[in-house]
């Protein structure tokens, strides 16, 4: 090359701005917002415990994508606090469980995000509280998070919407209030649950001379269409009121699709005066074998489970076996032998030991790994069934030091507490929750 120093000055300056332009499109790819941020998106945040707030966010994001408008869903459990900050607008759908407790899912939005220090001026949001009015606290977690967004400068679109039960009117009303944030004027309304005609193939009770009543074994065939769903899910059943509405129930599926039919144990509940439920007289005493029940079942991604090779510890009591037999269901289809222990509580061996024959036969398989059965009205027995987790402590701390997923499957009031506290007690809270929110602990409690 030769030594005139022009061309060396005129190299460098080409130098010089192949390095600026370089800086400044990276700069712009950098400072490019994401779908999350852009102008006008909204951010559907979803707290759901049995699965229909998920379905109620996937209708709002529809929408939205009806009228136009960018929309995401994103679980309360994986929300930053960047996510509150760079939206302009969030829509919370946030359910309730038991008296006023949030669902395990948004554990971690609680404790990392919902603080006294967070600020969230300029955030826009609309909220729509799911709970139910036979509790005490209704709806107790929508509003402690309405007033946190309040108190933390966030400002309502609009009043919060609360819906009880899943009542037809509150969504409509939720409906109403996106259509006016969409601008769409002529969106149909939301269907209500598409029920279709089961047929009732078998029901046989379980446990007679129980000092509880009576737990049936009940097992419905679809008249017609695909039989689809996994373990986890729940089914919506519509009992006939004196109203001539449907009243729903819901209850955890005990089967698999393989089996060919939809299987539940449902424990006839009485009221106060002695008289049978409404849901549960109408399953186990009126509603006659041949005959059809309007049913649907729901995917509830909160209760489904885990990675094959994952250790599963199954803990319940009562009816609450349904929920943990599906997932055993497919242990024994999977054919991986992970390990899988549970532990199950009830009143007596002798009266209410359901599905013992089929647990005996998975224990000797290797399906099961473990079977630690209590008896409360039983002579020498007398416990509950956290009783186990406290007996078998160390064998806790070493099943859950391999990895292993806590599935949780029964009464909310008692049990579900009692399990909790027991946990707590092995494992440590700060253990505890981290398996709450890594996803690791799930509860199916009623």
């Amino acid at each position: 090359m030769s030594d005139d120093p022009i061309r060396w000055i005129w190299a460098a300056l080409t130098v010089v701005a192949w390095l600026a332009f370089t800086g400044w499109k990276i700069r712009r790819v950098r400072a490019r917002p994401t779908a999350a941020a852009q102008p006008g998106s909204t951010l559907i945040a979803v707290a759901s415990q049995t699965g229909f707030g998920d379905e109620l966010a996937e209708m709002t994001r529809k929408a939205f994508a009806d009228a136009g408008r960018p929309a995401r869903v994103k679980s309360f459990a994986d929300i930053e606090p960047t996510d509150l900050i760079a939206p302009a607008r969030v829509l919370f759908i946030a359910s309730t469980t038991g008296e006023g407790d949030a669902p395990d899912s948004a554990s971690r939005f609680v404790r990392r995000i919902m603080t006294d220090q967070t600020r969230l001026a300029g955030l826009e949001y609309g909220l729509l509280a799911l709970g139910d009015r036979t509790y005490v606290e209704f709806c107790g977690f929508g509003r402690a998070l309405d007033g946190w967004l309040k108190s933390a400068g966030a400002r309502s679109l609009f009043d919060a919407v609360e819906v009880d039960n899943g009542d037809a009117a509150a969504v409509r009303h939720w409906q109403g209030e996106l259509s006016r944030l969409t601008g769409s004027v002529a969106a149909p309304d939301w269907a209500p649950p598409a029920y279709a005609d089961w047929r009732l193939a078998e029901r046989r009770l379980l446990n007679p001379g129980s000092p509880g009543e009576g737990a049936w074994h009940l097992a419905f065939e679809p008249v017609a269409g695909a039989l689809q769903w996994v373990a986890g899910d729940i089914a919506e059943v519509g009992a006939p009121s004196p109203e001539g509405g449907l009243a729903h129930r819901e209850y955890s599926v005990a089967s698999l699709p393989a089996d060919g039919r939809a299987e539940f144990l449902i424990r006839l509940m009485r009221r106060p005066d002695g008289t049978p439920g409404l849901a549960s007289g109408w399953l186990t005493e009126t509603l006659e074998v041949g005959e059809i029940a309007p049913m649907r079942i729901r995917a509830n991604r909160a209760f489904h489970g885990p990675e094959a090779a994952t250790p599963m510890i199954l803990i319940g009591n009562g009816t609450g076996i349904a929920g943990l037999r599906s997932h055993l269901k497919a242990r024994a289809a999977q054919k991986v032998n992970a390990g899988a222990w549970l532990m199950f509580g009830e009143r007596t061996a002798a009266h209410d030991s359901f599905h013992d024959a089929e647990l005996r036969r998975w224990l000797a398989e290797g399906t099961l790994t473990r079977l630690d059965r209590t008896f409360s009205r039983d002579p020498g027995d007398g416990r509950y069934v956290q009783a186990v987790i406290e007996a078998e402590a160390g064998s806790v701390r070493d099943w859950v030091a391999r990895g292993a997923a806590i599935y949780v499957c029964g009464s909310l009031e008692g049990m579900a507490g009692g399990v909790t506290t027991a946990l707590e007690s092995v494992l440590g809270a700060d253990a505890l929750r981290d398996l709450v929110e890594t996803g690791r602990y799930r509860r199916d409690v009623y």
